[in-house]
């Protein structure tokens, strides 16, 4: 593939997945993910001991029978779903494109060395959540910066904003339910992964971005 002249590079990031099904990966996964001080924002002390002593030793096995249930055969859906994200994308732009995932692998780490390794010198970093929130956008962006600092390569890291009024994506989350509306149907339901009223508040303290558009819902619906 011919890359364009200028160097620059694209990293996906997502949340990520165990290794495996299997319940000392699950436990692996669970520790890196909950010992996040931006999951869990409480003092180092503090969230060890909840993470290691009320959580570690009980939930594993139950999230491991939970991820049996949803598995693939090609592996965790959401890897598997994100790889071919990083594949279309890849198809459509002539720069190198590559994927990382906060917790697990492919890591954060290794899509910016893959990058640097190509000559990349400007990394356009694309965490895939729509909304900011500490345990999300945020702690992906300080993941990256941490890496880049470690690595002291010297590339440049923009950062794709948060698109959730971004007209693009309503779009395409109404033609992903479209063909579902046309048929006969009792309700639709929207689900969403919450986060901690302190988040908001601690990141958010004006509402600006959590209650930015009160009618989102009604204004860009061609329904």
């Amino acid at each position: 593939m011919k890359y364009s002249e200028n160097k620059r590079g694209v990293l996906l990031v997502n949340l990520g997945s165990p290794g495996s099904t299997s319940v000392a990966d699950v436990r692996k996964y669970l520790r890196e993910f909950l010992m996040d001080a931006r999951v869990i924002d409480a003092p180092y002390p503090i969230r060890k001991m909840i993470v290691e002593l009320f959580i570690l030793p009980f939930r594993p096995k139950n999230s491991a029978h939970a991820y049996q249930t949803i598995w693939w055969d090609e592996g965790s859906p959401l890897i598997v779903l994100s790889q071919r994200l990083h594949n279309g994308v890849q198809e459509k732009l002539e720069i190198p494109v590559e994927l990382g995932m906060r917790y697990g692998n492919p890591s954060i780490e290794s899509g910016i060395r893959k990058l640097i390794n190509q000559g990349v010198q400007e990394i356009f970093l694309f965490p895939l959540y729509p909304h900011y929130a500490m345990a999300t956008y945020e702690t992906v962006v300080v993941e990256a910066e941490r890496v880049l600092k470690k690595l002291k390569s010297g590339v440049k890291l923009t950062k794709q904003p948060p698109f959730f009024d971004h007209p693009g994506y309503i779009s395409a989350l109404f033609e992903s339910a479209k063909a579902y509306l046309e048929k006969e149907f009792d309700y639709l339901l929207f689900s969403y992964h919450g986060v901690p009223e302190r988040h908001c508040k601690k990141t958010d303290p004006t509402g600006e971005h959590c209650f930015k558009v009160d009618n989102c819902c009604e204004v860009p619906s061609p329904a």
